[in-house]
C-alpha cells in the first residue's frame, strides 16, 4: 500500500486502469486537510471538477461550503474525496469495475488521512463502503462503526439542490456530525461555532 501523498498522487496521476482515463481532462484526487478528522466521499468528479482538478467546486460543492460553515467549519478543515478519481461521461453513475479500479486509491488516502468520521455522500459511497445493502432514504443519518472510524451516510449536495425536501434531514446530519466531532474530542464545542 501507498504510504505518501507524492506517490499516491502520481500513481493517481498516471492511472489507466479503466476507461474513465479516456475522456477525462483532470484526475481529481482530493483536498484539504491531509490528516482531518472528518472526510467526506462523494460519487465522483463532475464537468468543474474535470476541468479544475479539484473535488466539488460546482454548485453541490458550494453548497456543502455553505453547511460546512453552518456547524463552524472550513473546507480547509477537513478532507474531501470521491469513491472515483476521474469524471464519468455525462455525470453518470460510475459502474462497478470504474469504482473497484479506484478503490485502492480511496483505501490509500483513508490511510493517509486517518479520519475519525467518515460522511458517505450519497448512494454510490454508502454502498461502496458500507454495503449493496444500504439504501440512502433508509440509512441515512445512522451512524456506523468500521474499524474504530465512525461512518454516517448523507444526501450528496447535488440531491438538496434537486429536493429541497431533503434539506431538513440533511442539516439534523450536520448537527449530528458536530456533536460527534465534539464527543470524540476532536474539537471542543466552542471552537467549531454554534449551530
Amino acid at each position: 500500500m501507498t504510504t505518501s501523498w507524492p506517490t499516491l498522487t502520481e500513481a493517481v496521476g498516471a492511472c489507466e486502469k479503466c476507461r474513465l482515463c479516456q475522456t477525462r481532462k483532470h484526475v481529481v484526487l482530493g483536498e484539504g486537510d491531509p490528516r482531518a478528522a472528518l472526510m467526506f466521499i462523494g460519487e465522483g468528479p463532475g464537468q468543474q471538477e474535470d476541468e479544475t482538478g479539484r473535488p466539488f467546486v460546482g454548485a453541490a460543492g458550494q453548497l456543502l461550503d455553505r453547511m460546512l460553515a453552518a456547524i463552524g467549519l472550513t473546507r480547509a478543515q477537513v478532507y474531501i474525496c470521491n469513491i472515483v478519481k476521474c469524471r464519468p461521461p455525462q455525470n453518470r453513475v460510475p459502474e462497478p469495475d470504474e469504482r473497484a479500479a479506484c478503490m485502492d486509491y480511496l483505501r490509500q488516502q483513508v490511510a493517509l488521512v486517518r479520519p475519525k468520521v467518515i460522511v458517505c455522500l450519497g448512494s454510490t459511497p454508502t454502498r461502496a463502503l458500507l454495503g449493496d445493502d444500504m439504501r440512502i432514504t433508509r440509512d441515512r443519518g445512522v451512524w456506523q462503526l468500521r474499524k474504530g472510524v465512525w461512518f454516517m451516510p448523507t444526501f450528496h449536495p447535488a440531491a438538496l439542490l434537486r429536493d429541497q425536501d431533503k434539506k431538513r434531514p440533511a442539516w439534523e446530519d450536520f448537527k449530528a456530525i458536530r456533536a460527534k466531532l465534539v464527543e470524540l474530542g476532536v474539537y471542543e464545542e466552542k471552537s467549531i461555532g454554534k449551530v
